[in-house]
């Protein structure tokens, strides 16, 4: 029960990330989500990018720990770490 709890946080948390990163793409770069994503790539600052994203994880593990949903806030961290990980892993290729 617990694990499953911690994994609807954890797909929560990548699904916030991914919307955030898609939103501020959508509203803030002149080209397509798709163009963004690649010149961001190209010019090495894909992990900013990701980070940018990662900053909507706080609207679910907020929200999980007012409803004392303490595993699912568990799942958004490790998502946001997941996150820090890919970032990272990005600044450094």
């Amino acid at each position: 029960m617990i694990k499953k709890e911690i994994f609807i946080g954890f797909v929560v948390g990548i699904f916030a990330n991914m919307a955030g990163l898609f939103m501020y793409l959508y509203f803030f770069s002149e080209y397509k989500v798709e163009t963004s994503l690649t010149m961001a790539y190209e010019n090495g600052v894909l992990g900013n990018v990701i980070a940018l994203g990662a900053i909507a994880n706080f609207l679910p593990f907020f929200v999980y720990i007012k409803k004392n949903r303490i595993y699912r806030a568990r799942g958004v961290i490790l998502a946001t770490l997941l996150a820090g990980l890919s970032i990272i892993y990005f600044e450094f290729l």
